[in-house]
Formats: structure tokens, C-alpha cells, sequence
């Protein structure tokens, strides 16, 4: 488990130690892959010495988790105040349907760093990342699944596959999305929403 926190030194601009190796892991991560980021370069690029790396974080592995964890924990909040909010089921589900892919586009980097180095993970830390990612899924299959209990949405597509349908637009988003492309987040989030509504139509 990573040992991350806000407190603890900060450098003239109030920046916390974590948050500055996050920013520069996820920085060389990108540009450069996991695999080929050494500790030396981001503590350099971070400006500070690896025994402030190594306070914060146990390893380069936990960087690596922290990278995707922190987007994970943000949609987790965001859906579960949507989940629980007092709107009819389909605002509920078409929002959440909208969130998550904005969401994944404002942290395109740390997705797409996640994805295309999870392997790199120790089993304990992806057995992890795999349970609170499949947690966000079940709660988002839930909506689904109240919507087509009351009648409110289709039944005849098993909600299993529903939440696979949309959350594979979401993955592939990394593949495609460019932010200087004609279309901005919440423009691709509005559409992804509606086919997912289209899909569910009664």
C-alpha cells in the first residue's frame, strides 16, 4: 500500500513532496514508459533526494499505483454522490455514463500510463487495483440494473454487458482522444452517454 499523504514538506510554492514526485512520475512515465523511468530521474525531476522518494513511497511500483489509484478514488466519489442522489435512475446512470468518461479524459496521461503498464505491478498491489476498479463497475452495473427492474430501461441485454459496452469506449479513449481535437470532453462524454441511453431504451 502506498504511503502517500498530503502533509509533510512542501517547497516554496506550497507544493507537497508527494504531489511533486507524482507530477514529475507521471510526467517521464508518459514521455518515456514505466519501464524505462528510472528512480534517479524522478527524484531529479522532482527535486528531491530518493529518501524523500522512498518516505512518501515504498518503491516505483507504488508511484505506479498512486498514478492510477488517485483518478480511481475521484470517480469513486463522484459516482457514489450520483449513485446516491435523489434523481430519477436514468439522470442518475446518464450522468455517471457522462462523468466517467470526462473524468478520464482530464487525467488522459495517468490512464493511459496505467493501462499500458499495470503488468509492471506486484500481484498484491493489481489484485488490489482490480478489486477497487471492479467495485466502481458493480456500483455502475447497480443503476443499470435498477433502471431494468423498474421497468425503466431494456432488459433483453444483460447488464453485465451493458457496463462492458460502455466502459470499452472508456478504455479506448487514451488510443484516440487529443485534446487540440475538435471535440472537448464534455462533447465526447454527452455522446457516449446517449448511445449507452439509446442501448438501454425500453
Amino acid at each position: 500500500m502506498t504511503r502517500t499523504t498530503t502533509a509533510g514538506t512542501t517547497d516554496g510554492g506550497g507544493r507537497a513532496v508527494p504531489q511533486r514526485l507524482l507530477a514529475a512520475a507521471t510526467r517521464l512515465f508518459a514521455d518515456q514508459g514505466y519501464d524505462r523511468t528510472s528512480v534517479q530521474e524522478i527524484v531529479e525531476a522532482a527535486g528531491v533526494t530518493k529518501g524523500a522518494l522512498y518516505h512518501y513511497f515504498g518503491s516505483k511500483d507504488d508511484l505506479l499505483h498512486e498514478v492510477y489509484a488517485r483518478v480511481l478514488r475521484l470517480q469513486q466519489e463522484r459516482l457514489d454522490a450520483l449513485a446516491d442522489s435523489d434523481a430519477p435512475v436514468e439522470r442518475r446512470l446518464r450522468d455517471a455514463a457522462a462523468d466517467v468518461v470526462v473524468t478520464t479524459i482530464e487525467n488522459l496521461d495517468d490512464t493511459k500510463i496505467f493501462f499500458r503498464s499495470m503488468h509492471h505491478l506486484a500481484p498484491e498491489k493489481d489484485k488490489q487495483v482490480r478489486a477497487e476498479r471492479r467495485r466502481y463497475h458493480e456500483r455502475f452495473r447497480a443503476l443499470v440494473e435498477e433502471g431494468q427492474r423498474t421497468g425503466v430501461f431494456s432488459a433483453a441485454t444483460p447488464a453485465d454487458l451493458v457496463v462492458d459496452y460502455h466502459f470499452g469506449s472508456v478504455h479506448h479513449l487514451s488510443s484516440w482522444y487529443r485534446p487540440d481535437g475538435p471535440l472537448r470532453p464534455q462533447q465526447v462524454a454527452e455522446h457516449l452517454a446517449d448511445l449507452l441511453m439509446r442501448a438501454l431504451r425500453p
